[in-house]
């Protein structure tokens, strides 16, 4: 008998969504990143949970429907995390006359599965403050609704929930073989030790390694991928209101300005072709000189290359056996199966939007082979999502009534990356003290403890950009303080799932 009933390789958002939903469907279930959990494409995917609007230009209506959708699912899911945000897109491009905006906005609001949410609307950007940190020119806008997020944070989210209903994570397992016969045979390397797993099913979710993974592990023919190199910019805060803006280019492609933090602005993204190993992903100087110019076209504060205080690479895979002009948002789930072997599940593409539905996809592709429920996955929280949209503001206030100590920005940050469990983290705590060190930012000891014990937090990188975006403003001694501080301290921990 298997030891488990599905393997997953791949903690990326897509993995973990995967994970997530067949545990809640009882499976016996094993998830192996070799790094960290959303270290990926899922560490650099934007921030903003919408329906593509290139999509409505390119007339696929059903997939605009789906991502709306799951935009209002992700509100469900985790309302302390995905907070709504208004986009401003203002005209300035023949490509897209203004009547092609009122029109594609339109079927925008038509496709809204909540009817509750505000409409887009026209802006006067002369008489707005939406106007005030562009250029005069920019006299109407469009503004629509989406939803903001730190995709690695929900990915670390969702795996927690997999993990509370019974799946096995294991970070920093590298898997090195897979054998085939009527059940799979999985040998990873973890800490320099062989440890070997079996599993009825597997699912390589991989991402950028996904061909890799076919390729060296699992000894079969790569699926016809084309890999993306998807380059973004931090600035320091260019405005001072959360909406964000999306700019239209002369070439015709879109530019996200997002506000992070309320210190940093996120500038992207811009795309080109890939090859090569995902972990050594960059942002070309190039790419990065075009998306200043992309914002100096229309901000009043002009940038320079010199004014970037970081970049961010992702790796994204696409189908390249499809003509179909790509789409992120649609992702690939393919399922291979052979008489007498136990069947593959392969999974990639999609994006932040769609990857709850994109697992739902996945496990009614492996449904004949398990006697399990249906869907579930829609209207259920993920950890510290117990609240409703419109009551985290109320837990603000209630944990500030409680723990006057902390600045309303640090009680801020906690309730948006856990929401209700962040009184796990201060219970007991009767001044500042009783946190332990404390490392900038409002990052205390005892969250480094909860995030290693609770979270699969190894090292400080793990800390600082996939569990918050605390290392695009932390200090680098304070950076270095938080690497000893969870060597010399914690150097044994080992996640534990949620009771």
């Amino acid at each position: 008998m298997a030891d488990f009933d599905l393997a997953v390789i791949g903690g990326g958002l897509n993995g973990v969504s995967i994970a997530r939903d067949a545990a809640g469907r009882g499976l016996r279930v094993l998830l192996l990143e070799k790094g960290d959990l959303g270290s990926g494409a899922s560490a650099t995917a934007s921030p903003l949970i919408q329906c593509d609007l290139r999509v409505l230009e390119r007339g696929r209506f059903g997939e605009a429907r789906r991502a709306l959708v799951e935009r209002d699912a992700w509100f469900r899911a985790a309302p302390h995390q995905v907070r709504p945000v208004r986009v401003v897109v203002p005209m300035d491009s023949p490509l897209r006359p203004i009547w092609l905006w009122r029109l594609g906005l339109a079927v925008h609001d038509r496709l809204s599965a909540d009817r509750a949410r505000p409409r887009s609307e026209a802006v006067d950007l002369t008489h707005h403050r939406l106007g005030d940190p562009l250029k005069r020119p920019f006299g109407l806008a469009f503004a629509y609704g989406a939803g903001f997020a730190d995709s690695p944070r929900l990915t670390v989210l969702t795996a927690m929930d997999a993990a509370r209903r019974g799946a096995t994570i294991v970070t920093g397992a590298r898997c090195i073989r897979a054998d085939r016969s009527d059940i799979w045979r999985i040998v990873a390397v973890r800490r320099g030790q062989r440890e070997i797993y079996s599993a009825r099913a597997l699912v390589n979710a991989a991402g950028g390694w996904l061909g890799t993974v076919a390729e060296t592990v699992l000894r079969l023919k790569p699926p016809r991928i084309r890999l993306v190199l998807a380059s973004q910019i931090a600035v320091r805060r260019m405005f001072d209101h959360d909406s964000a803006y999306l700019l239209q280019q002369g070439d015709g492609r879109l530019v996200q300005v997002v506000p992070l933090d309320g210190k940093v602005t996120l500038i992207g993204s811009v795309a080109r072709p890939f090859t090569g190993d995902p972990a050594h992903a960059a942002v070309p100087a190039a790419d990065a000189l075009w998306l200043t110019r992309a914002a100096n076209r229309y901000f009043r504060e002009q940038l320079e290359p010199t004014d970037v205080i970081h970049s961010l690479a992702g790796v994204h895979v696409f189908d390249a056996s499809s003509a179909r002009t790509a789409s992120r948002g649609e992702g690939v789930v393919r399922l291979e199966r052979t008489f007498g072997e136990a069947p593959l599940l392969t999974s990639f593409g999609g994006d932040t939007t769609t990857a709850r539905r994109q697992a739902e996809t996945a496990m009614a592709a492996l449904a004949p082979f398990f006697a399990m429920p249906g869907p579930w996955t829609a209207q259920a929280a993920l950890p510290g999502g117990d609240v409703a949209l419109g009551d985290v503001g109320g837990l603000v206030d209630g944990l500030q009534a409680r723990w006057p100590f902390l600045t309303r920005e640090t009680v801020r940050r906690l309730v948006s990356s856990y929401g209700t469990l962040s009184e796990t983290i201060l219970e007991g705590a009767r001044s500042r003290d009783d946190l332990g060190p404390d490392f900038g930012e409002g990052l205390s000891g005892r969250e480094v403890d909860y995030l290693m014990a609770k979270e699969w937090a190894r090292f400080a990188d793990d800390v600082l950009w996939r569990r918050s975006s605390l290392g695009l403003t932390m200090t680098e001694g304070r950076r270095e303080a938080l690497a000893v501080f969870m060597t010399t301290h914690h150097a044994s921990a080992e996640a534990r799932p949620l009771q």
